[in-house]
């Protein structure tokens, strides 16, 4: 898509009317408990100034987190509105006896606070699994997310979303329909448990361009295929992942209701922005010291495309083999090979990419001389590129990840204690 777009600040607070906050409530008890210790935010909430239409997609996995099962019900029963989005870490609220009455409690104590109805209340969690979330240090949260709310604390809610993730992630845009500049951002977390199949853990975004509903959830599902689907660390689908995307129209363009040139360029504003959201995610992967891009190239459909870029990202052989600067590029032959899409092996061309040059490494399905000196050099980066090319089409498509290191183990071994 077209680069039409300019960044702007503001992540999840960068289009008109959409106000946030975060604190820390003490959801999960901290190792230091300390008075004069400040601890990192765990609840967020951001608010629209008008009511919004909203999209979302959710998790495949068959186990789902209560927010997620509240979440459907709220937007089902509001015909796709919502005001208002609440939000936790450190606490999944997934396989509880209580988790959903919790979840929908805390839709209400937003409602009641800012006087709209529960259903155009979205919530979601995020944490450790199977632990009964305590609804005590939210009830006493809330009104102070609501008395904190401010245009320009993007801030406070991306940190609260934020469990094994080293860096916060935001990413905003503005854009013309027509003459009427528009703006979208949005606000990511995840680094762990995630992997294609919309998973991707939790993702917010806001606009103030003025969508339809069903043109909103066109777009969204559109665009999740080819970024957030697109992403894999580890190779597991986490039970609380969703995406929600609101659009409040406060920049009072013509409202897009059909497919047509307007409705183009918001799909590409929206793919900016979770294309960038994507790439963060991945290079931000539990311990990640490489970001991983595959592009595949000269498939004969999208879906060739993308299934092969995928199977790349996924292999852990390859992605030990990046995180050991080791150009093995069979570990790449190997993963398209699987991969189930129909194309010609005996085509395929491979390269291997980074700031320090390009490395080719096969052609025409097959291995050809290169430096192991150059090929170090370009491993030794911290984002490797890698080009495949079928040469059998003219479609194309990127799939992000990133190394398997020791560290993940060291994340995962002891994640819940």
């Amino acid at each position: 898509m077209e680069n039409k777009f300019r960044y702007i600040e503001g992540g999840i607070c960068a289009a008109q009317g959409f106000k946030a906050s975060g604190t820390y409530c003490g959801i999960k008890k901290p190792a230091n408990d300390d008075p004069g210790v400040k601890h990192k935010n765990d609840i967020c909430l951001y608010v629209s100034d008008v009511e919004c239409n909203t999209a979302a997609v959710y998790t495949q996995n068959k186990v789902k987190g209560a927010p997620i099962i509240v979440t459907k019900a709220n937007l089902e029963k509001s015909g796709g509105k919502s005001i208002a989005v609440i939000a936790n870490s450190k606490n999944a609220n997934t396989c509880n006896a209580d988790g959903v009455e919790k979840a929908q409690k805390m839709c209400e104590l937003v409602a009641k606070e800012l006087g709209v109805e529960s259903e155009k209340v979205i919530v979601a969690s995020t944490g450790v699994i199977g632990q009964v979330l305590p609804i005590e240090p939210i009830e006493r949260a809330v009104p102070i997310l609501k008395k904190g709310l401010c245009y320009n604390k993007h801030l406070e809610a991306a940190t609260a979303i934020m469990t094994t993730d080293t860096v916060k992630k935001e990413y905003a845009v503005e854009f013309k329909i027509g003459d009427t500049l528009c703006k979208i951002g949005g606000m990511a977390k995840g680094s762990g448990m995630i992997h294609p199949n919309m998973a991707t853990t939790l993702n917010f975004i806001t606009t103030d361009c003025a969508v339809s509903s069903d043109m909103l959830q066109k777009a969204l599902s559109e665009i999740v295929k080819v970024t957030y689907n697109c992403l894999s660390i580890d190779g597991d689908t986490s039970t609380n992942d969703m995406v929600v995307l609101s659009a409040n129209g406060l920049a009072f363009n013509d409202e897009i209701c059909d497919c047509s040139k307007d409705f183009d360029t918001f799909k590409a504003a929206l793919y900016e922005v979770m294309a960038n959201l994507t790439r963060m995610l991945a290079k931000d992967g539990e311990g990640a010291s490489k970001l991983l891009e595959c592009i595949c190239s000269g498939a004969k459909d999208k879906e060739t495309a993308i299934t092969v870029a995928k199977s790349v990202i996924c292999s852990n052989l390859f992605k030990c083999a990046m995180f050991g600067e080791d150009a093995n590029w069979g570990r790449v032959l190997c993963a398209i090979g699987y991969a189930d899409a129909e194309f010609d092996i005996d085509r395929v061309d491979v390269d291997l990419k980074s700031d320090k040059g390009t490395v080719e490494v096969c052609r025409n399905g097959s291995g050809i001389e290169f430096s192991e000196e150059k090929a170090a050099e370009v491993l030794s980066s911290d984002e490797i590129y890698i080009l495949v090319n079928l040469n059998g089409g003219s479609e194309s498509a990127t799939a992000w990840g990133c190394d398997l290191t020791y560290d993940y183990v060291k994340i995962n071994g002891d994640y819940r204690t």
